[in-house]
């Protein structure tokens, strides 16, 4: 199933267990359960609150957290894994390319390339129009939380 029109935070919240301030992404653009999704984040003051005072820049830990929310869409988004939690197991080859300020819109990118019983790895990639702002490899374990 590849979702033709866009998910919004309710129908992000059906799958997500994360709330606010912690879900970070906005809307899904495109979803392919289990192998693909592509979403969005308009970045806040908020998102950058206290780092740094009179320069707000998005922290790369919650740039890779809304990344991160992507690839648990596209393994919960499944209808074995509904109700399931997708939890970190791993955070490789990460790479910042771009300052991320308030007012930007992070495009962001998972591909779930394996998963092997209860984990798997995806691809992951935030954009800002045609600039890479991150790029790197996430390990996942779903478990019952």
């Amino acid at each position: 199933m590849t979702v033709a029109r866009s998910l919004g935070r309710a129908e992000i919240e059906e799958i997500l267990p994360h709330r606010d301030p912690f879900l970070l992404i906005d809307e899904v653009t495109e979803l392919v359960p289990g192998q693909r999704v592509a979403a969005r984040r308009k970045v806040t003051d908020d998102d950058c609150a206290g780092h740094f005072p009179g320069n707000p820049i998005m922290p790369g830990v919650k740039m890779v957290e809304a990344l991160a929310q992507c690839g648990a869409v596209a393994v919960l988004s499944q209808p074995e894994n509904r109700g399931k939690l997708a939890l970190f197991a791993g955070i490789d080859d990460v790479r910042f390319k771009r300052i991320v300020r308030p007012g930007d819109v992070l495009d962001l990118v998972c591909e779930v390339e394996a998963v092997r019983g209860p984990v798997g790895k995806g691809k992951v990639r935030a954009s800002v129009g045609s600039e890479l702002a991150v790029r790197g490899t996430l390990t996942f374990a779903v478990g019952s939380g």
